[in-house]
């Protein structure tokens, strides 16, 4: 299983010979306050599941990283557009580190963008334009691997001295093709950046790392329309309504706890979703989402996006659109 972790390239065969000498900026997106940003649960429609990916078996990524391959043999496809692939590293206890940090060392990203959200435990990354920095809890690393990076990812310092919990996600967002060659760019968002609101029902909260909720957006700037939120469930049976707009893909995975997906027609109509599972919602069957906890403290991640319709081939270990 190729890993988000590892050397990986996703070009555009199109892209005009000119095209590869263009860096081209970044566009801040989000979607419309009709589609997320509804203080009160104006839709009617609810969304249904598409198909449910169970929780696969772990594997290693270099020595750092024990991750979950979350989107498995669904990744570089359409149907997670603008999303390639997704590994989860599920809290796990470190000892303290006197020798070499644990992580992986160096190597390239093209055309594409990895996301990496500290839970718990630290990251250190540095890379090839000069950019370095430590992902703290709760903070977030957007890097643009753009016409090319390469960068390396370990525990940082202070945590492999202290030893601890180590909790962490990594996910690539696709580029659109006219903008694979844009230049590499680095987003370090600390948790204090991101906000987090209020889900109207009380049901829990949503910080916003993308994309908009509640009339709030998120920090990170996109390329293209997407949405990335850390939603906390705290209590047991608790409904929270989500509206998501409905021609977007739409992705619900569980970090912790357990969710029931309802689809509101009837009270015993549910997907339920354990740890590390992921609900892939179908696009266009209704414009909200509505989960009910199955667990306290149940902990989310709830991304989706315009698709970018880009057909896309992935052999191993790299990625290629085939426009």
């Amino acid at each position: 299983m190729q890993s988000i972790l590892a050397t990986a390239l996703v070009i555009a065969t199109t892209v005009s010979t000119s095209a590869f000498a263009l860096s081209i900026s970044p566009t801040q997106h989000s979607c419309s306050a009709a589609d997320v940003s509804n203080s009160k649960m104006t839709t009617s429609k609810l969304r249904s599941v598409n198909q449910i990916l169970r929780r696969k078996q772990s594997h290693w990524v270099g020595d750092g990283f024990e991750v979950f391959p979350v989107f498995a043999d669904k990744a570089f496809t359409e149907e997670l557009s603008p999303f390639l692939m997704f590994d989860y590293a599920a809290p796990k206890q470190f000892p303290v580190n006197n020798g070499p940090p644990k992580g992986v060392g160096q190597h390239p990203h093209r055309g594409f963008e990895t996301v990496t959200i500290a839970f718990d435990g630290e990251v250190e990354h540095a890379d090839s334009v000069g950019n370095r920095g430590v992902i703290k809890p709760g903070g977030v690393q957007w890097m643009t691997a753009g016409r090319g990076i390469i960068h390396q990812e370990f525990h940082s310092t202070e945590f492999s001295k202290r030893g601890g919990i180590f909790e962490m996600c990594q996910l690539w967002v696709n580029l659109p093709k006219d903008q694979k060659m844009t230049a590499p760019k680095y987003q370090g968002i600390d948790d204090k950046d991101i906000p987090e609101v209020d889900i109207p029902s009380g049901a829990g909260t949503v910080r916003v790392i993308a994309g908009s909720f509640g009339g709030i957006t998120g920090p990170a700037s996109t390329f293209s329309p997407v949405q990335l939120w850390d939603v906390k469930l705290p209590k047991e049976g608790a409904v929270a309504d989500l509206p998501f707009q409905a021609d977007h893909n739409c992705i619900v995975f569980v970090r912790r706890g357990g969710v029931d997906v309802l689809t509101g027609k009837d009270d015993d109509s549910a997907d339920p979703l354990g740890p590390q599972d992921v609900a892939l919602m179908k696009r266009e069957s209704g414009d909200a989402l509505r989960l009910r906890a199955a667990a306290d403290d149940t902990r989310l991640v709830i991304m989706g996006g315009k698709p970018l319709n880009e057909p896309i081939a992935a052999p191993r270990p790299l990625g290629v659109d085939t426009w």
